[in-house]
């Protein structure tokens, strides 16, 4: 009995446990938690679209590479180890979610995925997991890109396909991004504008691959939100997490090369350096120019902007 408990205990991790610890590892590092953060499990099987039972599991198998810790009196807590793995890998793999997230949208926009799919068909297609799959559709769902069919399966919207819906995406945005900057309540946080220049800094010297396309939109993403949180206006803050949602889909797809990373990554820098310098007024001008240059690389490579 014995000898059978402990090769139980000596079993390989599930895929699903080497998934989540993959996706717990992101997080972690997107959100710059700290050493000694509490990872709750109730939180971490929300953001992962799970129950807690493997989010338990996952903590448990990076506990064994001391990349989190566990507590005298329960619960997982982030290690000083997360801090040196992510100066050591500048640019972390994406997880399988987001891999799957790419190779839908890439799939979508060069027509080789129906417009009604099943699980089993993505499952099939991908070689991926019920989990994984799952995650994705739901992500896909909270930007309206798919939705579920009565009874069975799953619809894209063509929304995603309408160059016209860009155009007035950023039509939108150019309302009120710029306005945000101009808020009375403006209030730029000096610890947020120091981890965005890091990691814009980052982008610049980050050795270029396709996989990049992830990391580049979520800093590009985590910009504009943090800007929009910055405006002290909650209903900016909604529109612009929403219009980062709707963008998601479309923008992961994105080809059009390192030179736009360098681009992208000046300009914020620059709106960055007017904010901390008072001068609100520039920096809004320079927001709107960063809108219009996206816009326009936009109409003519409709998968080349990321902003």
């Amino acid at each position: 009995m014995k000898q059978k408990s402990s090769s139980r205990e000596k079993a390989s991790p599930s895929r699903l446990q080497r998934e989540l610890s993959a996706g717990i590892m992101d997080l972690i590092r997107s959100e710059g938690l700290a050493p000694g953060t509490r990872l709750a499990e109730v939180a971490l099987a929300e953001r992962l679209q799970v129950s807690r039972t493997p989010v338990r599991a996952a903590l448990k198998l990076l506990a064994t590479s001391k990349l989190v810790r566990a507590g005298k009196h329960g619960g997982y807590f982030v290690t000083d180890a997360v801090a040196a793995s992510h100066k050591a890998l500048r640019q972390p793999a994406p997880d399988n979610t987001d891999r799957l997230f790419l190779a839908i949208a890439s799939d979508r926009r060069a027509g080789r995925l129906p417009d009604e799919v099943s699980e089993h068909d993505l499952m099939q297609r991908y070689a991926a997991t019920r989990p994984v799959v799952q995650r994705v559709l739901t992500k896909l769902a909270e930007v309206a890109a798919v939705q579920r069919k009565p009874g069975h399966g799953w619809r894209f919207h063509p929304i995603f396909m309408d160059e016209q819906a860009r155009h007035e995406s950023y039509r939108y945005r150019l309302m009120i991004e710029p306005a945000g900057l101009l808020e009375p309540g403006f209030r730029l946080d000096p610890a947020w504008a120091a981890d965005m220049r890091r990691r814009h800094e980052e982008a610049l010297t980050m050795p270029w691959n396709q996989a990049a396309t992830i990391p580049l939109y979520e800093i590009n993403a985590a910009f504009h939100e943090g800007l929009a949180a910055a405006s002290g206006n909650r209903y900016l803050l909604v529109a612009i997490q929403q219009q980062n949602r709707l963008r998601r889909f479309g923008n992961y797809d994105w080809t059009f090369g390192h030179e736009r990373v360098l681009v992208n990554s000046r300009e914020h820098l620059a709106i960055l350096d007017q904010l901390e310098a008072g001068q609100h007024e520039a920096a809004a001008a320079l927001l709107r120019r960063h809108l219009e240059s996206a816009a326009k690389l936009r109409h003519r490579w409709p998968s080349a902007a990321t902003d």
